[in-house]
């Protein structure tokens, strides 16, 4: 029916291109959503963040301390690269970030690339350890991950490229974009709903809402279990599915279990079998004796 909620079926057969703002994009782009495994608009719900950051647990650089293991959100004010005295020489590039209460120098060793991926005016997160030089705070090779202009307590951080330029927050809108074409006739929930309230579940579309859109991290943490559990039950079912499409077309070999073998091994135990032994022994015996395999 066509107001029925969207099955996973359904969205797999929506292309990306069906986005408007990946539509008129370029073939390079296609190609390299293509090479992530992302080609229809399931594909694109179904690649999420590779991580997600509570701004929550930001620090000012004004209060940062030596020794501090810290996340900063900061716009790079300038940066340029120069290199080393020795042998070999050694490229450095060093940008200058602030978040309005202060500056932080930036090192990065060996890292030419920075100088390209972090213009000036380029907001980004960067995390590692504070120390200083010359009166000066600073971190050196900390992990960086570009957020563009994204607000909001919890950022959803996605892959990225340089070649063609796809940036964490392009892939964050086309995600935005597929859930919104969503939202008339809702995602179906595959599972019966006392199943759902016994395993303490949400509903399938609440889970790929708060992956992607999430207000608190205990939202990130229900949808991930969710969408974890979509996982192995589809693991399983695609295991159960082979086994029985085995049973139907193969033949195994039926031994004969009527011999006195297992009598006299069982005989010999030193103690008595439980009921729930004496009955896994039987359906051992049972699927031994069975003509699949």
């Amino acid at each position: 029916m066509a107001d029925e909620p969207l099955t996973y079926a359904d969205l797999a057969g929506f292309p990306v291109t069906s986005i408007a703002a990946l539509a008129a994009k370029s073939s390079a782009v296609h190609d390299k959503l293509a090479e992530w495994g992302i080609e229809s608009v399931l594909d694109l719900l179904t690649t999420y963040p590779r991580r997600h950051i509570d701004r929550s647990r930001e620090q000012s650089i004004r209060d940062l301390l030596p020794d501090d293991q810290a996340m900063v959100v900061a716009t790079v004010a300038r940066i340029s690269s120069r290199r080393t005295r020795g042998r070999p020489p050694k490229v450095l590039v060093t940008a200058e970030v602030g978040d309005g209460s202060g500056y932080l120098r930036i090192n990065f060793f060996n890292q030419g690339w920075r100088e390209r991926q972090l213009p000036p005016g380029t907001q980004a997160v960067f995390f590692g350890k504070v120390d200083t030089f010359q009166g000066r705070k600073q971190m050196s090779n900390p992990v960086v991950d570009l957020i563009g202009d994204q607000t909001g307590r919890i950022i959803a951080l996605y892959p990225q490229s340089d070649k063609p330029r796809i940036g964490s927050n392009d892939v964050e809108a086309w995600v935005h974009s597929a859930l919104a074409k969503t939202e008339r006739r809702g995602i179906a929930e595959p599972l019966p709903p006392d199943i759902v309230r016994r395993l303490g579940l949400v509903h399938r579309s609440d889970a790929l809402w708060h992956i992607h859109r999430p207000e608190t991290m205990r939202q990130i943490d229900t949808a991930r279990r969710r969408l974890v559990f979509d996982e192995l039950l589809r693991v399983q079912l695609a295991l159960v599915l082979r086994k029985r499409a085995l049973e139907r077309t193969a033949r195994g070999i039926e031994h004969d279990t009527s011999g006195e073998l297992v009598g006299r091994f069982l005989d010999a135990l030193a103690f008595p079998l439980t009921g729930a032994q004496q009955r896994v022994i039987g359906e051992i015996a049972a699927d031994l004796g069975g003509p699949h395999p």
